[in-house]
């Protein structure tokens, strides 16, 4: 009986441990060299893939708000309930997810290298700081997220293309619809009709998204998970959660204006003439704020917000 206990116990502490500890092939391989350069990579592209599930209906409505009333300066403007119920009443509630196959893309390929990225980045400067006998802080921090936004958003740009003019499709009348079936089909049609350069439209203001939301993202929430780890005394969930609010409010800020004429470029197609509304960045900032104001471009921030924060 006693043996049979001692048996159960064993049995019991084997499968409370993690894997790498129970289990020495699994210990060896995620500490091989390999296999620790690439977990950065993997678990950041799994963390959003997951938060796109979770908020693509609200990244579907913040797109929306932004293309409302394209060129005027006075008028309603719809808000986000207004935006959903409109969705809504044109089809069905799967119309919020499209464009989802996009949006994983986009995740799979730009999340997983911007957090692997600024992972190897701040990995890189901690070691080099802990020769020199320092510490980094937010300078080194807030290199590290502009550096690996800007470098993940070229990578990712085709498919936050493709999610654009997935998400926006159902504003154009019937017949002119593209209808596109997947990110795959959008991404082949695009570069068949508009050529290959065409899926790195918007890059300009793409990368300058993703480093103004990455400083404001993997910086503020790296310096405000080491400031309240050292001047709070509350639990590793409450610090994350908290230091993921306050991370939130930095990227949106300094991100918005960005990604609302990021929207605005992906989104464009040529009129009858056979120009574009916008000739750039600078000319969609210049045009935004002469017709519809400064504050256009601050418009839906708290529904961006809740798009971000979870992304935090």
């Amino acid at each position: 009986m006693s043996k049979a206990v001692d048996t159960a116990k064993s049995s019991a502490a084997v499968l409370t441990k993690p894997a790498a500890e129970s289990s020495p092939t699994a210990a060896s391989f995620l500490h091989h060299p390999y296999t620790r350069a690439l977990l950065p990579f993997v678990n950041g592209g799994l963390a959003g893939m997951i938060a796109t599930t979770c908020i693509q209906p609200i990244d579907m409505v913040k797109v929306r708000l932004q293309l409302a009333g394209e060129g005027v300066k006075t008028g309603p403007r719809p808000g986000p309930l207004t935006i959903t119920r409109e969705i809504l009443a044109q089809g069905k509630v799967m119309d919020l997810y499209t464009g989802l196959s996009a949006g994983l893309l986009r995740q799979a390929v730009y999340t997983t290298a911007r957090l692997g990225f600024f992972d190897t980045f701040m990995t890189g400067l901690k070691t080099r700081a802990e020769t020199q006998g320092n510490t980094i802080g937010f300078r080194e921090r807030a290199a590290a997220g502009l550096s690996a936004g800007g470098l993940a958003a070229c990578v990712g740009n085709p498919a936050d293309l493709a999610l654009i003019r997935m998400q926006s499709d159902g504003l154009r009348p019937p017949e002119a619809r593209a209808n596109y079936r997947s990110v795959v089909d959008a991404l082949s049609r695009i570069a068949k009709s508009e050529g290959v350069y065409a899926l790195w439209a918007g890059a300009s203001p793409t990368v300058a998204r993703a480093m103004a939301l990455n400083f404001g993202q993997l910086a503020f929430f790296s310096e405000a998970k080491t400031q309240l780890k050292q001047r709070t005394e509350w639990g590793m969930t409450r610090q994350t959660l908290t230091a993921s609010a306050i991370a939130g409010f930095f990227a949106s800020f300094f991100s918005l204006p960005f990604d609302f004429v990021k929207t605005r470029l992906q989104k464009q197609g040529k009129g009858a003439d056979g120009t574009l509304p916008y000739k750039g960045m600078a000319d969609c900032f210049r045009k935004v704020a002469r017709e519809e104001g400064l504050m256009r471009f601050y418009r839906g921030f708290g529904t961006y917000y809740v798009r971000i924060a979870p992304h935090a």
